[in-house]
C-alpha cells in the first residue's frame, strides 16, 4: 500500500512506497484499446525520482523514449523492409534497400534498441563505414534508408522524433555527366545506321527516354502518323527477372513529340522487324526472337562496340545519351519547363540542379539582357 502521495507542480506522478522508496512513472504511449502505456523509474530520494523524471521526459521529447523498450533497430528494420519497402516500391528499389541494412546498418546498430538510439550512434556508423572504404555515395543511401525508416517509426508511433535528424547527412560529390555534342552524336548515329537496334540509340538521343522506358515501348505506344510517343510502362530487371510496370511517378508517364528524323528512323525499324518475321510480336525493340530486351546483352551486343566504333570516350554511359537530350535542348534555349516534361521529371528544380552547370554562357545571356535592359532605361 502506497502512502505519502504527493504531486508537485510539473512533477509528474510521484509517490512515496510503503517500503520508504520513491517512484514516478511518465505515459510513452497508448495500445490498441487506447489504455496508456507507462514506464516507471525509482530512487531513495524524491528529488532522485524527480531527477530521473526530468531526464525522461526530456528523453521522450527527444524521440529516444517509445512505448516499446524491447524492439531491437534490427527488428523493426526488417518488419519495415517487408512490410512497407517491399509492398510499396519497385523490386529493384527493395532489393537495394535489403542490401543496405542487411550489410551496413544491422551489422552496425541493429542490437540496439529502437528507442535508445542515439545521433553518436549513427555518427559512429557512418565514420566506420567511411575508414572501411564505403563510398561516399554508399554512405548517403545508408543514411537515407535510416531515415526513412525511421520516419515510418515516428508515424507507428514508436520514436517520437526521428534522430537522423540530429547529425548531418553524408555529403556525396555530384557524378560527373557526360553528354555528347552535336557532331559526336552524329558520328554516334553513322556507326549504329547499320545496327539493328539503331532506332534505341536515336530515340535515346532525341527523346530523353531511360533504357527501361524504350526497352518496354510497344507499337500501341507509338503513333507514327503524328510523331508521338506515349511513355506508359518501363522494363524492370532485378535478380534476372523482367517485369513491365508503370512509371514510379504521375510525371513519368508523358506524352513526347518526336522530330522528323526519329520518326523516319522508326518507319524503317518497322519494317525490319516485319522482315525478320517478327511483325506480330508488340514490342518495339525485341531480341531475335521478340522477348524484351536484356541490358547486359544490349550494353555488350550493341551500345559498347557502337561506342568504341564511334571513338565515344569509355566514361560515355548509354544513360548519358539521355543527358545529351537535355543539354542540347537547354543550350538551343528551350525552356527548361518543356525539357523536364520530355524527361518525366517530378519538378523542374531537379532539371535545372543537374543541367544548368553544363550551360556556361547561361550568367553571360543573363547579364547581356541585364545591360539591355538599363541601357534602354538611360535612353
Amino acid at each position: 500500500m502506497a502512502k505519502n502521495k504527493r504531486r508537485g507542480n510539473g512533477e509528474g506522478s510521484i509517490f512515496q512506497r510503503s517500503d520508504g522508496l520513491w517512484t514516478a512513472t511518465i505515459t510513452v504511449g497508448y495500445a490498441d484499446t487506447g489504455k496508456r502505456k507507462r514506464r516507471a523509474v525509482y530512487g531513495k530520494t524524491k528529488r532522485e525520482v524527480q531527477d530521473k523524471l526530468t531526464r525522461m521526459q526530456h528523453q521522450k521529447m527527444d524521440g529516444v523514449l517509445s512505448e516499446s523498450d524491447v524492439q531491437t533497430v534490427a527488428v523493426f528494420l526488417d518488419n519495415w523492409l517487408e512490410n512497407c519497402v517491399r509492398v510499396n516500391t519497385a523490386g529493384t528499389t527493395y532489393l537495394r534497400c535489403k542490401t543496405i541494412v542487411n550489410k551496413h546498418l544491422i551489422p552496425f546498430i541493429g542490437g540496439i534498441r529502437l528507442n535508445r538510439l542515439a545521433p553518436d550512434h549513427l555518427q559512429a556508423m557512418l565514420a566506420s563505414m567511411e575508414r572501411n572504404g564505403v563510398s561516399a555515395s554508399n554512405r548517403e543511401y545508408s543514411y537515407s534508408v535510416l531515415r526513412r525508416a525511421l520516419n515510418v517509426a515516428v508515424k507507428w508511433g514508436k520514436l517520437i522524433r526521428n534522430v537522423c535528424g540530429r547529425i548531418d547527412p553524408p555529403k556525396v560529390k555530384r557524378r560527373d555527366i557526360s553528354p555528347l555534342t552535336v557532331r559526336e552524336s552524329q558520328r554516334l548515329f553513322d556507326v549504329a545506321e547499320s545496327d539493328r537496334l539503331y532506332a534505341v540509340i536515336v530515340l535515346a538521343v532525341m527523346t530523353g527516354m531511360r533504357q527501361g522506358e524504350l526497352f518496354a515501348l510497344t507499337w500501341e505506344d507509338i503513333d507514327l502518323d503524328n510523331g508521338v510517343i506515349f511513355v506508359r510502362h518501363t522494363l524492370q530487371e532485378t535478380a534476372g527477372k523482367l517485369t513491365v510496370k508503370e512509371p514510379k511517378s504521375a510525371s513519368g508517364k508523358r506524352r513526347i513529340v518526336l522530330p522528323a528524323v526519329a520518326v523516319d528512323v522508326l518507319w524503317k525499324h518497322r519494317t525490319k522487324m516485319m522482315a525478320e518475321g517478327l511483325a506480330a510480336v508488340s514490342i518495339a525493340f525485341c531480341d531475335h526472337c521478340g522477348g524484351y530486351l536484356r541490358k547486359s546483352n544490349f550494353r555488350r551486343r550493341t551500345w559498347e562496340p557502337i561506342r568504341k566504333a564511334a571513338e565515344i570516350p569509355k566514361s560515355v554511359r548509354f544513360h548519358d545519351l539521355r543527358h545529351t537530350q537535355a543539354s542540347q535542348l537547354l543550350s538551343q534555349g528551350v525552356h527548361p519547363k518543356v525539357v523536364q516534361e520530355r524527361l518525366g521529371h517530378s519538378k523542374i528544380s531537379l532539371t535545372l540542379d543537374t543541367y544548368s552547370h553544363l550551360l556556361p554562357g547561361i550568367q553571360e545571356t543573363a547579364v547581356d539582357q541585364l545591360n539591355l535592359i538599363y541601357k534602354i532605361r538611360r535612353a
